[in-house]
């Protein structure tokens, strides 16, 4: 049995159903004062970053590091293991469209810098009038009449979900949505966020941000005040266990303590990583 196909996964993937009943939730409070201080470096040097950037190229890099198994989805009961991995993260555009996601192909290989110029460029082209993918399969999906809507949103899960089929002409396959998602609630004032798995997206998780705060906290017995980010995570719990989240949130931690480091390509890492970047 390999590393997806654990006991565990077998056996959750037999008893819950698509990620309705078997959701779970997870919080932390992440100190990124010395976070917050690179990026600040980085703006005087003329280049903006902003923490939803650095939070995604630390949570990539948590997962393809410290937990790759998490890195999967189920298809007919199994476990299906991803070759890359990309995050979909959700921008906003404003107008009509309102938002739209963008997927960053191989987040862990790359870096913050590269991730915060492609979301900006993206992010810029819907404002202007620019249609991505999603937002043109969107429109598609709003122009078929109400009772047909949702069958044919079953049928196009069934063919590239549950099926492995790739339809090229709307750009869906089972690596639509990406590994996870990143999402931030914190521009909009809230704390904590619980959302929603999206059954059709086939990802095990969605990590939000919350508002930015300066807190009292204790260290080495002293009350002093540090920048926390508030995270909140939904899981899929046929994939994703205390085990997992436990890994995935010392990553997290290490990683933001660091963000030097995600302005650098991983090099060392990729050597022995399960998923390579797309040539």
């Amino acid at each position: 049995m390999d590393r997806f196909n654990t006991p565990w996964r077998v056996t959750s993937a037999a008893i819950y159903t698509t990620p309705t009943d078997s959701r779970v939730y997870g919080t932390l409070d992440i100190d990124v004062t010395d976070a917050k201080r690179f990026l600040d470096e980085k703006r005087e040097q003329g280049i903006k970053i902003t923490m939803v950037h650095l939070a995604t190229a630390v949570l990539a890099r948590a997962v393809a590091f410290d937990v790759p198994e998490m890195n999967c989805f189920i298809r007919r009961g199994a476990v299906v293991g991803r070759e890359r991995l990309d995050v979909m993260v959700p921008v906003s555009v404003g107008g009509d469209s309102g938002v739209t996601a963008v997927i960053l192909k191989d987040a862990h290989a790359r870096t913050v810098s590269s991730i915060a110029e492609e979301l900006r460029e993206k992010a810029s082209t819907g404002r202007a009038g620019g249609e991505t993918r999603a937002t043109q399969n969107k429109y598609l999906l709003n122009s078929i009449p109400w009772p047909l809507r949702r069958p044919v949103f079953r049928f196009l899960k069934w063919i590239t979900v549950d099926m492995g089929i790739e339809i090229k002409a709307l750009g869906l396959s089972a690596n639509s949505f990406g590994s996870f998602v990143v999402s931030d609630i914190g521009s909009f004032g809230l704390n904590t966020g619980m959302t929603a798995l999206m059954p059709a997206a086939k990802i095990p998780a969605v990590i939000v941000l919350g508002k930015i705060e300066e807190k009292p906290v204790v260290r080495k017995g002293e009350i002093v005040v540090r920048t926390i980010l508030p995270l909140t995570g939904t899981f899929d719990h046929r994939i994703v266990d205390g085990m997992q989240i436990g890994k995935l949130a010392r990553g997290i931690k290490r990683n933001f303590r660091k963000p030097e480091w995600l302005d650098e390509i991983p090099e060392k890492e990729l050597e022995n990583c399960l998923f390579s970047p797309r040539q």
